[in-house]
């Protein structure tokens, strides 16, 4: 592209809305879930906001020099993306207080990184950053494995889904790992877990976390389609449906309490989760390991027996 060109579709995109931005010239899988979340997001958060984007699948949201946002990106390694949040926001407070920029012109440091990052690699930066009570808001797509480069099997991976790394008839033999409960453990401003299928609690939590100051974290389930093997067209009803079997709780923690936002009052049993992905094809055929499902379902049963 020339450089006439590439100033000419630059400018068409900046007239364009913000709603429209997000979804300009993406790279993600259709039906994504993460996109999706992010989507409902940003309309909350609005412009005055510098994402940090860790390596991973939202990389491809923006190419340089374009990106999505109307306001700020930063790339950054897969492990350091709370490191360069520490950066940005000292920048920022130091411009404020030099008198360079007014404080309406601040920008509200978000961190976006994926399952991969929050729950491992960029596991230490990120209890450093909480150790510095950095005001940051970090936001984690969860699509429950390593979803840029194959789908391996991560920290966020459920027990006895089949990944690229875990193929085997029992899939991955781990456990996915609380990442809610690591975070609470550190006594941050706040923390809540969401889906973009459920738009009406995304959207509360988003407004109290941006009204907070100090280390915050979403975590968004993220239904992926090449990953999880199904149709694009359902990943509004499999979020739905990680909510209404209760494999993902709707919570928040605020205030040292943690809450939980909604409880589903008859829930549906886990397999009708299962069943409409195809990682968890071999819990169902050849033949039915009920051994397995039994065992997930008696987790989530225990977990909303501990909760009540």
């Amino acid at each position: 592209m020339s450089e006439r060109a590439s100033e000419t579709a630059f400018r068409r995109m900046k007239d364009l809305p913000s709603t429209h931005l997000l979804g300009a010239g993406t790279a993600t899988c259709a039906g994504c879930g993460g996109l999706q979340a992010i989507h409902e997001i940003y309309d909350v958060l609005g412009e005055k906001t510098i994402f940090v984007n860790a390596a991973g699948c939202m990389t491809l949201l923006s190419i340089y020099p374009f990106t999505p946002f109307r306001g700020s990106w930063l790339y950054t390694a897969m492990a350091c993306a709370p490191a360069g949040a520490q950066g940005v926001r000292d920048a920022l407070d130091i411009l404020k207080d030099k008198g360079r920029i007014p404080a309406e012109e601040d920008l509200r440091v978000v961190v976006l990184t994926g399952d991969g990052a929050a729950y491992g690699m960029g596991l230490s930066s990120t209890s450093a950053a909480i150790d510095r009570d950095l005001d940051f808001l970090y936001i984690c797509y969860d699509n429950e494995g390593y979803g840029n480069t194959g789908q391996q099997s991560s920290a966020g991976t459920p027990h006895a889904a089949r990944t690229s790394t875990h193929r085997g008839a029992l899939g991955y033999p781990g456990f996915k790992k609380d990442l809610f409960s690591i975070w609470a453990a550190n006594r941050p401003a706040y923390v809540a877990t969401v889906t973009g299928a459920e738009p009406v609690d995304l959207a509360r939590k988003v407004e109290k976390a941006a009204a907070m100051r100090g280390p915050r974290l979403l975590i968004a389930l993220s239904p992926c389609p090449t990953g999880w093997s199904y149709e694009p067209k359902d990943s509004v009803e499999i979020g739905r449906l990680a909510v209404e079997t209760g494999v993902w709780p709707l919570k928040e923690y605020v205030d040292g309490r943690v809450v939980h936002t909604r409880r589903p009052r008859k829930r549906v049993p886990v397999e009708e989760y299962l069943r409409l992905q195809g990682r968890f094809a071999h819990l169902f055929e050849p033949e039915r390991n009920d051994a397995l499902l039994d065992e997930i379902q008696a987790r989530v049963d225990a977990y909303w027996e501990a909760a009540d």
